[in-house]
């Protein structure tokens, strides 16, 4: 296409920016979003494609602060990618993911995380599914817990306006310790985790904040909203849980009283909790909490040194991965893998490899999400020596699952 040319949006065409972006997806830019989009945005990670004058795609990246099991690196968010109906299976959007990834390596960025609206499409760019999460969708009076317990702490609801100042400690002790999440900035948190503008109910009530103090400290939170019903004048009524946190496990159980006591509800649904949350093994019978599995946060490797040294290991051992590459070349090669008590050392080997695998495939196992063990059931690499899938699983193991409590 000779009149397609790629850019980054002028100061005044951001409005146009987001409307194409909204489009992409069969949707409509509301006046009040403008503001909010531009609060947490740096315009010059925004990409799009013109056809001529006309604007046919989108692309975009947040900078973000990205926890991985034992610290945190920068990141990029990859958001806002679409491609308008009428431009599609053209090439546009591998022009975008090539420009943009390029520019995540001159910004440094180790790794580019994102949920996908079509799994499929990443994969070609590198991506790799990295953590899974849990659909819950409970009758309210079946969620009984196994063994009875006092409550350590108290619920009370917060105003909106007044929830961050409580809420946000807890959520970034939980953060640091729980590979998948980022941080927050106060926009973020006030434009959007704990904004509540009419078009984002989806019909339902307005969103509520309720904190579980513990000795008068916030040690738990959350974010839900009703979805009203009734029948014959029996409340049919969802409680739709928009984020639950908590820092222990009591302070988890009370969390989670809470919301099962609510009156007047039928059904208490949440979209997106961690694989191995302990509700399943706090209630007394785990099949009525009606759970369903589904993909989350894909990561792609930038800087596969940078990336793997950024991280901790659950062993000491040497590891020497053969990575194949077919997007992003220099990521390609026979790497091996050093830890020690020093920590962990990146460099191009010189000995045969271990394991012989796509890149992707290798970021599935990044944030602990999968297992090199799965990896080979899947038929998704190459074992080369053996027993080395045995000893790169004790090394990449984590003590929980990665989650990523919001999708962005």
């Amino acid at each position: 296409m000779e009149d397609l040319a790629t850019r980054i949006p002028t100061e005044e065409e951001l409005e146009r920016f987001f409307a194409t972006g909204e489009a992409t997806f069969g949707g409509q830019l509301r006046a009040d979003d403008l503001p909010r989009w531009k609060a947490i945005f740096d315009r010059d990670r925004l990409l799009w494609a013109l056809d001529g004058e006309s604007p046919v795609a989108t692309a975009a990246a947040l900078s973000f602060r990205f926890t991985v099991p034992g610290g945190e690196v920068p990141a990029a968010g990859v958001t806002w990618v679409g491609v308008l109906p009428s431009h599609r299976r053209r090439g546009i959007l591998t022009r975008l993911m090539r420009e943009q990834l390029d520019d995540v390596r001159e910004r440094g960025e180790p790794i580019a995380v994102l949920w996908a609206s079509e799994p499929p499409i990443y994969g070609r760019f590198g991506y790799g599914l990295a953590s899974q999460a849990v659909r819950l969708d409970a009758d309210r009076d079946r969620a009984v817990f196994r063994l009875p317990a006092e409550p350590v702490g108290e619920a009370r609801l917060v105003p909106l306006d007044r929830a961050r100042e409580l809420v946000a400690d807890v959520y970034d002790r939980i953060r640091r310790e729980n590979a998948g999440m980022f941080a927050r900035s106060e926009a973020w948190w006030t434009q959007f985790r704990l904004a509540d503008p009419e078009h984002e109910r989806h019909g339902g009530g307005p969103l509520f904040c309720a904190v579980i103090e513990v000795a008068g400290a916030p040690e738990g939170y959350a974010l839900y909203r009703h979805d009203d019903s009734w029948e014959a004048g029996i409340p049919k009524t969802k409680l739709n849980v928009r984020e639950a946190i908590a820092t222990s496990p009591a302070a988890t159980r009370d969390l989670w009283r809470f919301l099962f006591g609510v009156d007047l509800i039928e059904r208490v649904v949440a979209s997106n909790l961690p694989i191995d949350h302990p509700l399943q093994l706090m209630v007394a019978d785990p099949r009525r909490l009606r759970l369903g599995l589904s993909d989350a946060l894909w990561v792609r490797f930038i800087d596969l040194e940078a990336a793997l040294t950024a991280r901790s290991y659950a062993a000491h051992d040497s590891l020497v991965l053969d990575v194949q590459d077919a997007f992003c070349g220099w990521s390609a090669g026979v790497w091996q893998l050093e830890v020690s008590s020093e920590g962990a050392q990146v460099t191009k080997a010189s000995r045969e490899a271990d394991l012989r695998l796509d890149t992707a495939d290798l970021a599935s196992t990044y944030l602990g999400g999968f297992s090199f063990a799965q990896l080979e059931r899947a038929g998704r690499l190459e074992v080369v020596r053996p027993g080395a899938v045995e000893r790169a699983d004790a090394l990449f193991r984590t003590p929980r699952a990665p989650w990523c409590p919001e999708v962005f």
